[in-house]
């Protein structure tokens, strides 16, 4: 069969499932690039040069006139990306309804927080800061009625929801749209979260932003809590007359395998380089945090009237790079069909956008949690959840956690073996659990806590301390 009859069973597949127009020029973009252009993936470290001097958040608020500030934040809205399922911790319901930590006795789920920050901006600074949520077919139901229950939220005129797309797994050794009558949801993924953008193009959602003298567009991952709605960050972006910004945090060694900005020595124009887009000879480079000391958090700003130009340009498909990402299409079960799963990442549109820039921002900007080791920071005493809904941390410099994934990597499991609540975490350096632990209550780690596999179920009781020997002893030596 040829590469087009391939791509034409996909394309049917979608019509029958009622997917737009739009949604299949994306795909067929994808697709296109995953069969033609393997080589031009690649950004090469000899074509690109080193993002340096980036002005940090600290320099910005110093040269800003906070009282003019709330006027450029009065004409920005607020969306949030929240397609993900936490398929990575077990979840099978939207990762923003997982529970972070309490707030005065209250359960505060991700999506609580995010509310909250909104509701708490819009009553302080008196401006309406409308919130998108870019969900997907299997968080919607869930998502939106979380926010339906929430009484002091409202919103008229901007919507409150766009639904991102999808598409068909691909089977990696045939090119066609893959099968598997065990379960037919598995076989569509959705396309990344580059696929905002089209998204956008066809909700109307800058039309309804434009007619209500909307100007800029901040856009975050909903699990990053950090990514609050700034005043400060609104009036600098306005200043600097950009269509683009993307916020970039220093990279520590924990960093070094993440997306960075680079500046295309052709061009002059910055661009997003993934670490599926480094080339293995280029890995070192790619990988040196001093040479290429920021990472991308995944959070941008965008002037509307210019997003709004560039998806017109391109008929609401924008040609971002292609990330291939080789899995199964039961993800849990490696002995299912190999799949290839098309997507493109919401940075990369910096390198369509001239004049496009990046602002450094501190760590209390960037707390995404990926894993139960990022949720056992958040749920832990090194975080207080502020009236103004911040996660606030002294230096939002965190103990490294490695937790055995046999044990702690589904979210089910990871709250059966801490049934009170995580353990102190404020004098920790570290926190390295080998083997099948549980937790009592008021449990404190300390320096390099470490606890090695018994082989068997083995606790920690209440009130006890862990450190580099374990469970410290009862009896000191004097």
């Amino acid at each position: 069969m040829t590469t087009v009859d391939a791509f034409e069973l996909s394309r049917t597949k979608m019509r029958e499932h009622g997917m737009s127009e739009v949604s299949i020029a994306q795909f067929e973009h994808l697709y296109r690039v995953w069969q033609h252009e393997e080589a031009s993936s690649w950004i090469r470290e000899s074509d690109v040069e080193p993002l340096t001097d980036i002005p940090s958040f600290h320099d910005v608020y110093a040269t800003i006139d906070h009282d003019k500030a709330v006027q450029a934040f009065s004409k920005t809205a607020f969306l949030k990306l929240n397609g993900g399922l936490g398929t990575s911790m077990g979840l099978e319901c939207a990762k923003s309804l997982l529970p972070v930590r309490r707030h005065k006795a209250k359960r505060m789920r991700f999506l609580d927080i995010i509310l909250g920050q909104v509701i708490t901006a819009r009553t302080r600074l008196g401006v309406d800061l409308p919130l998108t949520l870019m969900n997907s077919f299997r968080t919607s139901a869930d998502t939106m009625k979380v926010v339906s229950h929430n009484r002091k939220f409202h919103q008229e005129g901007v919507p409150v929801e766009i639904i991102q797309h999808a598409e068909p797994k691909i089977d990696a050794a045939t090119g066609e749209p893959v099968s598997f009558p065990a379960n037919p949801e598995l076989e569509w993924c959705p396309p990344g979260h580059g696929d905002l953008y089209s998204t956008i193009w066809e909700s109307g959602l800058l039309d309804a932003l434009e007619e209500r003298g909307y100007k800029y567009l901040f856009i975050s991952n909903s699990d990053n809590l950090g990514a609050r709605p700034s005043r400060t960050l609104a009036q600098y972006f306005e200043n600097t007359g950009a269509p683009f910004m993307v916020e970039v945090a220093v990279r520590t060694e924990a960093d070094r395998k993440g997306g960075h900005i680079v500046r295309d020595r052709r061009t002059g124009n910055l661009m997003l380089r993934e670490m599926s887009q480094v080339h293995d000879d280029d890995k070192a480079d790619a990988q040196n945090i001093r040479k290429h000391p920021y990472f991308n958090t995944n959070s941008i700003w965008v002037r509307i009237d210019a997003l709004k130009a560039k998806l017109a340009e391109y008929n609401g498909v924008l040609p971002l790079p292609v990330i291939r990402n080789a899995k199964t299409v039961d993800p849990t079960d490696a002995s299912t069909t190999k799949v290839i799963q098309l997507e493109t990442a919401m940075g990369a549109a910096i390198g369509l956008f001239e004049g496009a820039i990046c602002v450094q921002v501190d760590r209390m900007r960037f707390l995404p949690v990926k894993t139960t080791n990022d949720l056992l920071i958040m749920r832990s005493d090194r975080f207080h959840l502020t009236d103004s809904y911040e996660m606030e941390d002294g230096n939002y410099i965190f103990p490294n956690i490695d937790l055995d994934p046999r044990y702690y990597k589904n979210i089910h499991d990871f709250d059966e073996r801490f049934p009170y609540s995580v353990p102190s975490l404020a004098a920790a350096k570290s926190v390295t659990i080998h083997g099948d632990w549980t937790f009592g209550q008021n449990v404190k780690f300390f320096s390099d806590a470490l606890l090695e596999d018994t082989g068997q179920p083995s606790y920690v009781p209440n009130g006890e301390f862990v450190g580099p020997q374990g469970v410290e002893p009862d009896n000191w030596i004097v």
